[in-house]
């Protein structure tokens, strides 16, 4: 069976993980076999999300009723009830849905009708809380379809520490990622001398490590210092594999979602208040703004350096009619040319120009000459794939330390 719960934190305490995980250890108990436990992020430009906007889904053997009870008392018992957001989500089916729902609500926007539409057919437990919101995230994660997967260990505190300041060894932390690279990744940001493993909000969460498998998520976890922990859960996640990306067409992109998509740099970057950077690309026709936020840091030198005429890939969300860069593929440059008139030969001075089309003319000895001297630039980028520092990574995007994925070479080749 699968269990998925949903939407029970808040931005002051909590997290669906930590449901999760106790969960999981009461389904044990309760002697029903875990097989698995999911992390699954979806649409990360939802309004209503919470942070994140992660669901959790224990894949289980048992008595269906029996583990649907469990995890609504578990919910009922942990669940930030008194934030006005915060609408739970509780589901348990002895069949997996078809994993149609999951796409649809990792790359675009469910209604809670269209879940429970999902849920009936296959006869689910479910419950809603408040508004029931949290169904829709709840049956997205028994529905998810992990073609590509990677994994987190996830560390929790215990009660008494919730809401006070963490004590993680952040030596400890850059020393995890430097024995375990790059089968693991975004523990820390190198370049920006950053830690990113350990959250700042008020929830159970003490750090979290990603990486490729459970065995590695556990050799790294095993080199981090810290406070006593309560517990701790291994994920399968969908984080890291670009599942929330699609193919677009410029001119055509829908508020709220994610793509990937291919232009032409139309002019040169621009970059605003605050250390934003804007660019605009080109393609059939119309074009399409792309921002480097300024927490991008030194990937934003990287959208600097290019110039009208160079080809790229760029990937991100489309929000309030921009594409928020999360990675940019540069695979052709144009050259870096400026012209000016020539020099004369004789009088050593720049000529000026004698008229369209009519060349150029020394103004001292009247020399004439019929070319411009063009004098080109070496560029500072080359081509290849960029993306922006662990610590502006968003949850989905795709490290790539992972390598490329074969769709993504097509589409920016």
């Amino acid at each position: 069976m699968w269990i998925g719960i949903d939407d029970t934190d808040s931005p002051t305490g909590m997290c669906t993980t930590y449901i999760g995980a106790v969960l999981a250890r009461r389904l044990a108990h309760a002697g029903i076999r875990v097989a698995d436990a999911r992390l699954v992020r979806l649409n990360p430009n939802v309004i209503h999300k919470t942070r994140g906007n992660a669901a959790v889904c224990i894949e289980a053997e048992g008595d269906v009723d029996a583990a649907f009870a469990i995890a609504c008392a578990c919910v009922e018992e942990l669940a930030e009830f008194d934030a006005a957001g915060t609408n739970p989500g509780v589901v348990a089916s002895p069949v997996r849905p078809p994993p149609d729902f999951y796409y649809a609500a990792l790359r675009d926007f469910c209604s809670l009708e269209e879940a429970c539409a999902v849920l009936e057919p296959v006869e689910a437990c479910y419950r809603g809380y408040k508004n029931r919101r949290g169904l829709i995230g709840a049956t997205a994660a028994i529905a998810s379809d992990l073609f590509d997967r990677t994994y987190e260990v996830l560390v929790y505190r215990k009660r008494e520490n919730w809401g006070t300041p963490r004590v993680v060894d952040r030596e400890s932390l850059f020393r995890a990622e430097e024995m375990t690279w790059p089968h693991t990744w975004d523990t820390v940001d190198q370049e920006n001398d950053i830690v990113v493993g350990v959250p700042h909000t008020p929830d159970p969460v003490l750090f979290g490590i990603r990486g490729e498998s459970p065995a590695w998520v556990r050799e790294a976890r095993s080199y981090v210092h810290s406070e006593e922990p309560a517990c701790e859960q291994v994920y399968t996640t969908n984080q890291g594999t670009d599942a929330h990306l699609v193919p677009g067409v410029i001119g055509v992109l829908r508020e709220g979602r994610s793509y990937m998509v291919r232009g032409v740099v139309e002019r040169m970057p621009v970059t605003g208040p605050g250390g934003h950077v804007s660019l605009i690309l080109s393609g059939d026709g119309t074009s399409v703004r792309c921002m480097a936020y300024e927490p991008t840091k030194g990937f934003r030198d990287i959208v600097r350096a290019l110039i009208p005429g160079d080809r790229v890939a760029a990937a991100g969300s489309y929000k309030g009619e921009s594409l928020n860069l999360e990675k940019l593929a540069v695979f052709r440059l144009a050259d870096a040319v400026r012209t000016r008139p020539p020099v004369c030969p004789a009088c050593r001075k720049r000529m000026t120009s004698a008229g369209t089309a009519k060349g150029y003319k020394c103004r001292i000895c009247s020399a004439r000459a019929r070319d411009p001297e063009i004098e080109r630039f070496r560029r500072l980028i080359s081509p290849g794939w960029y993306e922006v520092p662990a610590s502006a990574r968003r949850h989905l995007a795709r490290p790539l330390v992972r390598g490329t994925p074969v769709w993504q070479q097509a589409f920016s080749g």
